[in-house]
């Protein structure tokens, strides 16, 4: 029985990790494959503020600090589950917007799951913490920066306060479904290859994120849809 056990456990992390790859190409990143996930960002932030009855609400968009986006995460496992996704990230700074800096996020899980799936994920930095942890170029969510699932909806204005003192809120869709996430233990890092297959070199994390390098014109889409959500979101809460 327990030979049988490992040899599931291991045929589901050799799933998971063939999953992972496909969405890590890792030194063989070019630029048009940054472009693509700058691309799939853009969408992915577009229809999780446009689902209905349960978007992002906008009180709490209209705060955050800093955006990543990870338009494609890989999550799966058998009773060990885990996560690996690429993404992008973006802060506020005194002339608008930064640069985007890219992502990388993997973290272990447990509990009852079998399968694979994608995910896609949103994360907003609500604070000064937050951004102070993102800026680390390497943390941990839940130990170095608190993760709560980010409301959403309607209803979402009457758990605000509560989930008011963490750093980071999550957000993810899977199969359509808007909902919160849980990503306690999920570690940060930037992804060096991609950011060097789209700058040329690997720029540096902080500098890029705090805007003292500035954004190459193929970064306009994705930002201008960031500009586009915090700018409506920002009205409708001054219109309430």
């Amino acid at each position: 029985m327990k030979k049988f056990v490992l040899g599931v456990l291991l045929a589901m992390l050799a799933l998971v990790c063939a999953a992972a790859a496909r969405s890590n190409p890792g030194p063989k990143d070019d630029r048009s494959e940054v472009m693509d996930r700058l691309r799939d960002s853009a969408k992915v932030l577009d229809e999780l503020m446009n689902v209905p009855e349960s978007n992002i609400t906008d009180t709490v968009v209209a705060k955050a600090r800093c955006v990543a986006v990870i338009p494609s995460m890989v999550k799966g496992g058998f009773i060990v589950g885990g996560r690996h996704g690429r993404g992008v990230v973006t802060c506020r700074t005194p002339n608008g917007w930064s640069a985007p800096a890219f992502l990388t996020l993997t973290g272990g899980s447990w509990g009852a799951q079998i399968g694979v799936e994608k995910v896609e994920l949103v994360l907003l930095f609500m604070n000064q913490k937050g951004v102070d942890s993102l800026m680390k170029d390497n943390f941990k969510i839940g130990a170095d920066a608190s993760v709560a699932a980010g409301p959403v909806g309607r209803s979402a204005e009457a758990s605000t306060d509560v989930k008011a003192n963490a750093e980071i809120l999550a957000y993810s869709r899977t199969k359509g479904l808007l909902a919160g996430l849980e990503l306690s233990g999920a570690a940060v890092r930037p992804d060096e290859d991609s950011n060097t297959a789209f700058y040329g070199s690997n720029v540096n994390w902080r500098n890029t994120l705090s805007g003292s390098v500035p954004a190459p014109s193929e970064a306009s889409s994705f930002l201008a849809e960031v500009r586009k959500v915090f700018r409506e979101a920002r009205a409708e809460t001054n219109a309430k």
